[in-house]
């Protein structure tokens, strides 16, 4: 295996490096949304106004939503080459913003990208990708509905003339407040679960609150999100009708993957200022990196963050090679979101007061990091649907779930361009 980077991925990981270094970690002291009239739901991520601001100078640096077409303005990036790109971004929380390869809108772009019919994509994608508009993906449902288990979605689609009736509700819908696209879920009369595109301000789309999380990073928070009676044209359904669990599939594992390439940025950035305070700080007559108490943690991190981005790079490989990659999606999702959590646990640690206060940016990346267990499939249900595929392939070495981790290649090419 040769793990050099091609040349025009080397530079683009440069570029990428130098721009969050030099125009977007400087803004993170920006002032930020308030909380309005309800401080248990706070705003997201940057006010709109900055979030212009930070795709003013990615459009201008020509670093804007590099993992869509050309067509559409972007650098058109392989799976592997996202790896490379997103992992840079994730280095500020302001970079995957900047940058638009943020969720819930990176997923969106490549579901429109690959399923769209042409004028869908002029409507909508288009400006998703120039960063004109946000959208949001509703799927999750409160109980009874659909969860970790997709099948209990009960959001209805009922067929009404030359369209359809939406009635249900839906909740951790990211980026809902603000969004101007909906891509909804639901139950269609007749033919299954099936995938629709709506104008947020359509009249019947309500969004009844945003939700207090934990994380704060993404823009337009998570929200409540109601269909009453939302009449949807049959041209705006997405794809074919039915078919709406298989385009989720599409969807989720690249989706996934990009939420670990984005973190693993965050848990180095942590890394990177806990390493820094290591090297400074004395205690004991010698800098407290040197006791093997912090050291120790140091080197812990080193290991966790290499063999998350190797997880990755293998997802990305498999990707690219045009297979579904649904095992090696979850398992990088695993190994991933539970490294990059003990690494900044372990920052946080070495940090000491400073770990737990607004004095550096570690313990906001802390809470970003935890969440990331359960969004996009908590590690315990990412396990059971390994182990149920383990089982299914009989334990036969290179054979079945696990044959692209243990077989050998017939060749062994270089890592693919962007």
């Amino acid at each position: 295996m040769d793990f050099t980077l091609p040349p025009d991925l080397a530079d683009l990981q440069l570029r990428i490096r130098s721009f969050i270094a030099d125009e977007v970690i400087p803004l993170e002291s920006a002032p930020q949304p308030d909380a309005g009239d309800s401080a248990a739901a706070p705003m997201h991520g940057p006010s709109e106004a900055l979030r212009r601001e930070l795709v003013a100078r990615a459009r201008r640096a020509g670093l804007l939503a590099p993992q869509v077409a050309r067509e559409y303005g972007g650098l058109a990036l392989s799976h592997f080459g996202r790896a490379i790109a997103f992992e840079e971004a994730g280095y500020s929380p302001l970079g995957p913003l900047a940058l638009n390869v943020f969720a819930p809108d990176e997923g969106n772009m490549h579901l429109l990208e690959a399923i769209a019919g042409p004028a869908h994509k002029a409507r909508w994608l288009r400006p998703l990708a120039a960063a004109e508009i946000r959208s949001c993906f509703c799927m999750t449902e409160p109980e009874p509905g659909a969860g970790s288990d997709p099948s209990m979605l009960m959001t209805t689609a009922t067929r009404d003339g030359d369209g359809y009736v939406i009635n249900g509700r839906k909740w951790f819908i990211t980026g809902a407040e603000g969004a101007s696209l909906a891509i909804i879920m639901a139950d269609a009369e007749d033919a299954g679960p099936t995938m629709f595109l709506a104008d947020m301000a359509a009249p019947g789309i309500v969004v009844e609150r945003s939700m207090w999380s934990l994380d704060t990073c993404f823009p337009g928070g998570h929200g409540v999100v109601r269909f009453d009676g939302l009449r949807v044209p049959a041209a705006d359904v997405l794809g074919e009708v039915g078919k709406g669990y298989r385009y989720a599939q599409l969807r989720l594992s690249p989706a996934r993957l990009t939420h670990c390439m984005r973190w693993l940025g965050a848990a180095r950035r942590a890394h990177d200022i806990a390493v820094g305070y290591a090297r400074r700080r004395q205690a004991f007559g010698k800098p407290i990196g040197e006791h093997e108490g912090v050291g120790f943690m140091l080197a812990d991190n080193e290991m966790d963050m290499h063999v998350a981005r190797l997880a990755i790079w293998h997802c990305a490989w498999v990707l690219d090679r045009g297979e579904l990659a649904l095992h090696e999606s979850s398992r990088a999702k695993v190994i991933v979101s539970e490294a990059v959590g003990r690494v900044a646990d372990r920052c946080v640690q070495v940090l000491g007061g400073q770990g737990v206060t607004g004095e550096t940016i570690v313990a906001r990346i802390y809470a970003d990091l935890r969440a990331f267990r359960i969004y996009d499939g908590p590690s315990e249900v990412h396990r059971w649907s390994m182990a149920k595929r383990i089982l299914r392939a009989g334990g036969a070495p290179g054979h079945g779930a696990t044959a692209a981790a243990t077989a050998p290649p017939a060749a062994a090419p270089k890592p693919p361009s962007p």
